[in-house]
């Protein structure tokens, strides 16, 4: 797979808060119910906190009782990858940011409806921007 945004290791290092680095280049996950946006209403856009890339919206985002936010679709179908991930035992699939790359949590097929669809976030690989009225 390949990112149009692509940098060294020392320039995401410069760039991001270590939190950030860990979940967004090295695959981590925050602990559940810890996260900035998992319990967050107001209406806009989520983006990747690598790249600035609008990912998600909030029209979409539901209370999956998990402690990440979750989303039924991104906010268009190029904005997130998906690949294989077969780390911890488990087969599932990992949510990547389209253009840089990064790690942005992982895809599962037990959402709502339209989709049936949750992506499973970390918030520390999001910003958001306030839809402005």
């Amino acid at each position: 797979m390949s990112f149009d945004k692509t940098k060294t290791d020392a320039e995401w290092r410069a760039e991001l808060s270590p939190e950030q680095y860990r979940i967004l280049r090295e695959h981590g996950t925050e602990r559940a119910f810890t996260g900035q946006y998992w319990d967050h209403h107001e209406n806009g856009e989520y983006r990747c906190a690598a790249c600035g890339e609008p990912l998600f919206s909030s029209t979409t985002k539901f209370d999956s009782g998990t402690g990440w936010p979750s989303f039924y679709q991104p906010l268009n179908a190029d904005a997130v990858a998906e690949k294989t991930d077969t780390s911890y035992g488990m087969v599932r699939a990992e949510a990547l940011c389209r253009r840089c790359g990064s790690h942005l949590g992982h895809v599962f097929p037990d959402g709502p409806a339209p989709t049936g669809t949750r992506y499973c976030i970390n918030s520390a690989s999001l910003t958001f921007q306030k839809k402005q009225d």
